[in-house]
């Protein structure tokens, strides 16, 4: 066979590939370029060979990290790196990205290849899911939450009280914001406070501030967080921690729309309005004496009771590639996602720390995670322990076979890029089988 008809046959088998390909010389020249690759871009074959290949992507990386690069001097292989190209109508678009070392029959360097998908469409669906389960900054699939969803707006909408029970790391405070986001008051301030991490002396000259000369250091009047959000939205996190000297102070606030500042001798109309939350049964603190009854009714005109992440474990996935895309743009990496093993222990954990403890586990993989999915080995040691890597422990964890069926599915689709057809083939059901399942779990 001629070299021309080597070459041919070379350009026919590449242009049967569905990935975009295309290879360098050792000078970063392009030698080749499939025709994925023409599609992917908007580049055709002719304008693409003999240019950098810089020129041609002008991806996220070509500067600062070049993956083709990386492969050239260290040798080692790189797979499915997602980045960010400029496409031929100044198109961002994004693509995941494998490398490799292209050498000849004798087995010299010659150049690099790199094979690259398409994964706009795949961002997209991703964002339209995130969109379609979240509000505000909350992501939700969950039932109780979703409920929740429903009347957030209604909420915002009016001046009343609210109170939000949870327990820690539920996501109170993101709740709290989003009513004020939502609400008539969303363009003056909100103004977080954590009642139960002050003592009564420092805790009152915080919220109400105080007057030059009322006690020894108070060289200047200093304005209180119900003076900083006027007109706006005052969050009293904890509330069911403070003295019952405390209490009365605040329920003067919330009957007569008035307070003092320490040392002052006149009053200061408030027009605020309250979000309290707490990680306690203020029902409970009442009955046992521990909670003034007048001023439990005067900040629960309106409940919104938070379930831990145990509860809603069908927010696991949702949450696990959210997290994963705050953490690349905080750490610039490139994750992924994460293995079946991984989400299985992950799936399997109570979180006694909730949605804060998900986090902090996920940053904790993203520091030990070196490529570009994050595996069980890069959790902390103590969820290993208590998962074993087992999936079958998930059901002795509290994990319901409808929320294990869910994330069997959504891991075999995501395996296959979307194609439902392709996971079904995996799962070992039928197509219309997995339709009927995605239809009835409401995915």
């Amino acid at each position: 066979m001629s070299n021309e008809e080597d070459y041919n046959q070379q350009e026919i088998i590449l242009d049967s590939i569905s990935e975009g390909v295309f290879t360098v010389d050792k000078d970063w020249r392009i030698t080749s370029f499939n025709r994925a690759a023409q599609e992917i871009t908007g580049i055709a074959p002719g304008e693409a060979i003999g240019k950098y290949c810089r020129d041609i992507l002008r991806a996220d990386v070509c500067q600062s990290d070049c993956t083709l690069q990386r492969t050239m001097n260290t040798g080692k292989a790189v797979t499915n790196n997602v980045v960010h190209i400029i496409d031929a109508d100044g198109n961002k678009r994004a693509i995941a990205i494998s490398t490799a070392l292209l050498k000849d029959k004798t087995g010299n360097i010659v150049g690099g290849v790199e094979t690259f998908r398409d994964m706009s469409t795949i961002e997209s669906l991703r964002k339209e899911i995130l969109q379609k389960y979240s509000c505000e900054d909350i992501i939700s699939q969950s039932p109780k939450i979703r409920d929740i969803f429903e009347v957030l707006p209604n909420i915002a909408k009016s001046n009343i009280t609210v109170l939000i029970e949870g327990p820690s790391g539920s996501g109170k405070e993101l709740f709290a914001r989003a009513i004020h986001n939502l609400s008539l008051r969303k363009d003056k301030p909100f103004i977080a406070i954590n009642c139960g991490a002050l003592p009564d002396t420092l805790l009152e000259s915080e919220l109400f501030g105080y007057k030059a000369g009322a006690f020894t250091d108070a060289k200047k009047d200093k304005l209180g967080r119900f003076d900083l959000a006027q007109g706006g939205t005052i969050f009293l996190d904890e509330i069911g921690d403070i003295s019952p000297v405390m209490q009365v102070k605040l329920l003067r606030v919330l009957q007569e729309k008035t307070y003092e500042p320490v040392g002052a001798v006149t009053s200061v109309t408030a027009d605020v309005r309250v979000i309290a939350a707490t990680n306690k049964k203020l029902e409970t603190l009442v009955s046992q004496g521990k909670f003034r009854e007048d001023l439990y009714y005067r900040i629960n005109v309106m409940r919104i009771e938070l379930p831990p992440l145990k509860d809603r474990k069908e927010d696991i996935h949702l949450l696990i590639n959210h997290f994963i895309g705050k953490f690349n743009r905080i750490h610039d990496k490139n994750i992924v996602g994460v293995t079946d093993e991984a989400a299985a222990a992950l799936l399997a954990y109570d979180y006694p720390g909730n949605i804060r403890e998900l986090e902090n586990i996920l940053e904790h993989c993203f520091v030990l995670c070196s490529g570009d999915i994050i595996q069980s080995k890069d959790l902390p040691l103590s969820l290993r322990r208590s998962s074993n890597n087992d999936p079958s422990c998930a059901s002795a964890r509290g994990v319901t076979i409808k929320q294990m069926e869910i994330e069997l599915i959504r891991l075999a689709i995501d395996r296959n890029q979307g194609n439902k057809t392709a996971a079904a083939k995996e799962l070992g059901i039928d197509k219309s089988t997995l339709f009927r399942k995605l239809k009835s779990l409401g995915l």
